[in-house]
């Protein structure tokens, strides 16, 4: 009589994907589903369309770990316009409003960054996941109504500008903030500051937690790897969680 051959045991671990513009978190998940043959995939948090950077994806029992991981603090650098108002705040949207830049000064752009340094509460945008009676804001946008969301306590832990360009009205800065931060309001609320207005034109999340974008895989390895390729870049619980000092 054959020997059934041992079923293989199920693929557990934690993928770090780097987004690329336009591929969303489910079509991270579809992919992993599919290469590796199992449903049971999900992910920590999506970027923008827009954006790009790191991506979580839990496979297995990994997914237990989902919570733990969305609420650790993000790393992002990104470019936001002086004077361009848009509806969802960020180059996606639809212009709403132009003001002129003469008046804004580099020391007046330092100074607003100082002022959103640290504590202080932030509104969701109406683009935004954020469910208003059990329906996402994005979806009432569209629409176009506007309603009223409540504000969250948010934390700017550091930031940088790394670049103030004033003639073109941009300024590139890296910030670390903590869950639930949209980088897209606050380049908005540095811009109501500022009095000129501002929108977010580049994101990209390069660090989550104990996650650097370096250990990440790119979207093209991505969906030309094979089964054994992306069991080999997952990395194993047990590791996430003593990296983190939690046990199993």
């Amino acid at each position: 009589m054959n020997t059934p051959l041992p079923c293989p045991e199920p693929p557990n671990g934690v993928l770090l994907v780097d987004k690329d513009p336009g591929f969303t978190s489910h079509n991270a998940v579809a992919l992993c589903r599919r290469i590796l043959g199992t449903k049971k995939v999900g992910h920590c948090g999506t970027l923008d369309p827009m954006a790009t950077g790191m991506l979580i994806v839990v496979i297995g029992k990994a997914t237990k770990m989902q919570d733990l991981l969305m609420c650790e603090d993000k790393v992002y650098t990104a470019t936001m316009k002086l004077g361009i108002e848009t509806n969802s705040q960020d180059a996606d949207g639809e212009v709403v409003a132009v003001k002129p830049t003469d008046a804004v000064t580099e020391d007046a752009i330092r100074a607003a960054f100082e002022h959103f340094y640290g504590e202080f509460d932030q509104v969701p945008p109406m683009f935004s996941a954020v469910k208003i009676n059990g329906v996402p804001c994005y979806k009432l946008a569209r629409k176009g109504k506007e309603v009223e969301r409540k504000a969250r306590h948010v934390q700017v832990l550091d930031y940088t500008i790394t670049r103030i360009d004033l003639a073109a009205a941009e300024v590139d800065f890296t910030v670390h903030c903590s869950k639930g931060f949209y980088v897209r309001t606050y380049a908005h609320d540095l811009g109501q500051f500022l009095g000129c207005g501002a929108h977010l034109t580049a994101l990209r999340r390069i660090r989550s937690g104990h996650f650097d974008i370096s250990e990440a895989i790119d979207v093209p390895t991505l969906k030309a790897a094979g089964r054994e390729e992306l069991l080999a870049r997952l990395l194993p619980t047990d590791k996430v969680l003593k990296d983190r000092n939690l046990s199993a």
